[in-house]
Formats: structure tokens, C-alpha cells, sequence
């Protein structure tokens, strides 16, 4: 009997739509569109992503960071979900993509 092996192949662009996925509690603008994603990498089934946060001392941190790893690890074909934090550079308003600043009523220069 000859065994049939699906292999589901991860797409960048479903991680990404994961990650616009998660709302930060305090602006209710994606992590995304806020600029808080700084790299995203897929290897075969392993997923990396390095962000940061608008503060070292975001009060919503731990949930932005554990919402992060939570959304990726389920979406399927995920392996390892590696999340890392840093605050060099510093997170800065001229990282808001333009419908980050739409739904913030900005103009459109950083």
C-alpha cells in the first residue's frame, strides 16, 4: 500500500496575515501597522519573527508577545515559533505604516 504524504508548505504571507491579526489593546491598530514587526523568517516549517514594542515598559507587552507566538503556532505547517524582543531600534511614530495613521487621524507624513 503506498502511503500518500500531504505536505503543507508555510506561506510568508499567512504569517503576516497572523500577525495583522493582533490588535495592540491600548491603540486597537495592528502590530503590523503599528511597526512593531521588524523581521519575520520561515524556515520549512519554523517561523522567527523580531519585534519590539512602542515602550520597554509596555503595560500590554506580555500579552502582545504571548498573542504573537500564540497566533503563528496555530496556523497550519507551523514548527517552532521563535519571538524575539528588542528595543534597538527604538520604536518611533515614523514606523506606522499610512493606514496606521489613517485610523489615528494623522496626516500622512511621518
Amino acid at each position: 500500500m503506498m502511503k500518500h504524504a500531504i505536505e503543507t508548505k508555510l506561506d510568508i504571507e499567512q504569517v503576516w496575515e497572523a500577525l495583522r491579526s493582533i490588535p495592540d489593546p491600548e491603540f486597537g491598530i495592528n502590530i503590523v501597522d503599528l511597526g512593531l514587526i521588524y523581521s519575520v523568517e520561515c524556515r520549512d516549517a519554523d517561523v522567527s519573527v523580531v519585534m519590539t514594542l512602542t515602550t520597554p515598559t509596555c503595560p500590554s507587552g506580555s500579552w502582545i508577545y504571548e498573542g504573537t507566538k500564540e497566533a503563528l503556532k496555530g496556523l497550519p505547517g507551523v514548527g517552532e515559533v521563535s519571538v524575539s524582543m528588542v528595543f534597538d531600534p527604538a520604536w518611533n511614530t515614523a514606523m506606522l505604516s499610512q493606514e496606521a495613521r489613517r485610523q489615528l487621524g494623522w496626516k500622512d507624513e511621518p
